[in-house]
């Protein structure tokens, strides 16, 4: 390891999210348009570039990885990259977000390759819902994809829902059911205000982790929970269950203080916080020294005073990041 990875507010990095595509076989309302324009071949990174980025993080002393999208299994190749990010000394977990699609027949695969552990993204339990949410996905594929994760072994397989007031809300308590029947956590994430959609107004449809704390509380007691996975959530445990229940606030409790993460986009931009535009281009770094992983290195380091304290959503104004989740990555 040839240096730690520090900002200029005292935060270590030690989690880096690498997007391996900006495409996906869902159109979530909440993550992107319905008529999308991805970015051409050449301006993604390849695999092999992907790769080069990954090793340079955790030289670096970072200890998790995650891959994510857009929608990460549907790019060529994809286990190839995982067994060799897998194989990274010093690297403690390699993780990966799915909207759960492809799960059914790569969920071994993946684990065989040396995945540790997935995120799945799941919210609704009706067809007809999860079809109007994703306006693409098929709910019975992803809740077999589930299964086939659960039948994989992968340790603390996760769920992700974001709640919708109106379009959801009323499932909050069959999702808790559900990830309670299969031991599975389950974390609910306030909708992120990133890109422009007209789909629906999310200053009517936000709803509150707390106000979702307090739904589950009064059929489910929670206690704090004390252990933490290095990401976001906020754990919260139930004393009849295995499953943790986690909250990702970015509106009523931002997570920036401790934050100890970066985002690396497919197109090869280092963003150093999810709600902001501050990044650096590592994809010309990388293409202008294609044997010299220290450029990439000395890049990432001349990156980190660019992180900023926080991030500022507001919901009565358009998002100042234009960008959509699935650009951003995960």
């Amino acid at each position: 390891m040839t240096t730690r990875l520090v900002d200029g507010f005292g935060r270590e990095i030690t989690y880096v999210r690498l997007s391996v595509t900006d495409r996906c076989d869902f159109r979530c309302v909440y993550c992107m348009s319905e008529d999308m324009q991805f970015l051409p071949r050449q301006q993604v990174l390849s695999l092999e570039e992907i790769y080069r980025v990954g090793k340079a993080f955790v030289d670096m002393g970072v200890t998790k990885l995650r891959l994510t999208g857009g929608e990460p299994l549907i790019r060529p190749n994809i286990l190839l990259l995982v067994e060799k990010l897998a194989a990274l000394p010093g690297l403690r977990e390699l993780t990966l977000t799915t909207n759960g699609s492809q799960l059914a027949r790569l969920a071994q695969p993946l684990r065989n390759a040396g995945l540790n552990r997935i995120n799945i993204s799941l919210d609704s339990l009706k067809a007809d819902k999860f079809r109007a949410i994703t306006r693409t996905g098929n709910l019975d594929e992803v809740l077999a994809g589930i299964d086939a994760a659960n039948a994989a072994g992968f340790q603390r397989t996760k769920l992700n829902a974001v709640i919708l007031r109106g379009r959801n809300d009323d499932e909050i308590l069959p999702l808790v059911d559900y990830a309670r029947q299969r031991l599975l956590d389950l974390s609910f994430i306030e909708e992120m205000p990133l890109g422009n959609i007209s789909e629906h107004d999310r200053a009517n449809t936000y709803i509150s982790s707390e106000e979702i704390r307090q739904r589950i509380a009064q059929r489910y007691p929670l206690l704090p929970a004390t252990d933490q996975t290095g990401g976001p959530s906020r754990y919260w445990r139930m004393g009849d269950s295995g499953s943790r229940l986690g909250f990702i606030s970015p509106h009523s409790h931002n997570f920036c203080g401790s934050c100890n993460r970066v985002r690396v986009t497919v197109e090869g931009r280092l963003l150093l916080c999810l709600g902001n535009e501050h990044s650096v281009d590592l994809k010309q770094v990388l293409r202008a020294n294609p044997d010299d992983d220290v450029a990439v290195r000395d890049a990432i380091v001349a990156a980190l005073p660019l992180k900023p304290e926080r991030h500022y959503f507001n919901l009565e104004e358009e998002p100042q990041i234009v960008r959509f989740m699935n650009m951003t990555g995960g």
